[in-house]
């Protein structure tokens, strides 16, 4: 759920970030659509999902960081970026069948997966609808409830139009590499129509096995209660150091940091993703 109107300045990160991983593009049919995707690294594969209005360049520098001990691969969504448009909605069901099908194109048959946003709520539906193709999920910025957005959110999301995007940055950069550069306009009305879904996802998200480490600002689109609730859903929230393992899922809230300052700091984001793919904890005195 990459939030609406405050993503300009976070899609204007540079793709100079990635260059150092020297990503290898390609395409592959999926679903109708002809989906562009990079692979960089070496390493566990992992796939990375990018946020609404975004595309590979605009995750900045968590591509290249990811890539420096997996072998990733970054894919851009149904209309975004590179990948073409189909006659579709833009669903979070649709989109995790979207990156499963994916994987059986390349042979990747299970994965480690990390979203931001759009593409962590995506990365939350691919767990629960296709639990065998994720090993472990970290997702940012994401909720499993319509309801659990901030009021603030939640009353904008009414008032948005077409026309109120046509005019930000991310509009220009969408045309430097879609492949019909006209067709911005289509990909809005999917977006807003997204913001409007229903996301009533608690009892999915309780029968998940899949581990999964949420991450979230301390200002983030979704409250604090609500992000809380959705690591206790999973498992976590109780008392360690009382000889019971800690749960498989994990919680992390980054200080002073909003919904689109999230993914503007890999090294930070890397510190809690790595050590959650790798399985390892700080150890505690009782352990």
């Amino acid at each position: 759920m990459f939030r609406t109107a405050f993503i300009a300045g976070a899609l204007l990160i540079s793709s100079a970030a990635l260059a150092g991983a020297e990503p290898v593009g390609n395409r592959v049919d999926v679903n109708g659509m002809k989906m562009y995707y990079e692979v960089s690294g070496e390493g566990e594969p992992l796939v990375v999902l990018h946020g609404a209005y975004m595309n590979i360049p605009s995750m900045g520098a968590i591509i290249p960081k990811l890539a420096e001990t997996h072998k990733v691969y970054a894919i851009e969504f149904q209309g975004h970026g590179r990948t073409t448009d189909i006659d579709r909605p833009i669903t979070y069901p649709n989109l995790a069948d979207d990156v499963a099908a994916f994987m059986d194109a390349v042979d990747l048959k299970k994965a480690d997966v990390f979203g931001y946003s759009m593409g962590a709520a995506a990365g939350l539906q691919l767990a629960i609808r296709h639990p065998e193709k994720v090993n472990k999920l970290a997702a940012a910025s994401v909720g499993y409830d319509a309801e659990g957005w901030q009021p603030e959110f939640k009353a904008f999301i009414p008032q948005m139009t077409v026309e109120m995007f046509v005019g930000m940055p991310f509009a220009e950069d969408y045309r430097k590499l879609a492949a019909n550069p006209d067709g911005f306009p289509d990909l809005v009305k999917k977006l807003i129509q997204l913001e409007k879904e229903p996301m009533a996802w608690e009892a999915d998200v309780k029968a998940l096995k899949t581990p999964v480490l949420v991450i979230a600002g301390d200002a983030d689109v979704a409250t604090l209660e609500h992000t809380v609730a959705l690591f206790r859903l999973l498992g976590g929230g109780a008392m360690g150091d009382m000889g019971k393992p800690l749960a498989a899922s994990r919680l992390a809230i980054l200080p002073a940091t909003s919904h689109t300052a999230v993914i503007s700091q890999p090294e930070l984001l890397e510190a809690f993703v790595e050590p959650f793919f790798k399985g390892e904890t700080p150890k505690g005195m009782f352990q």
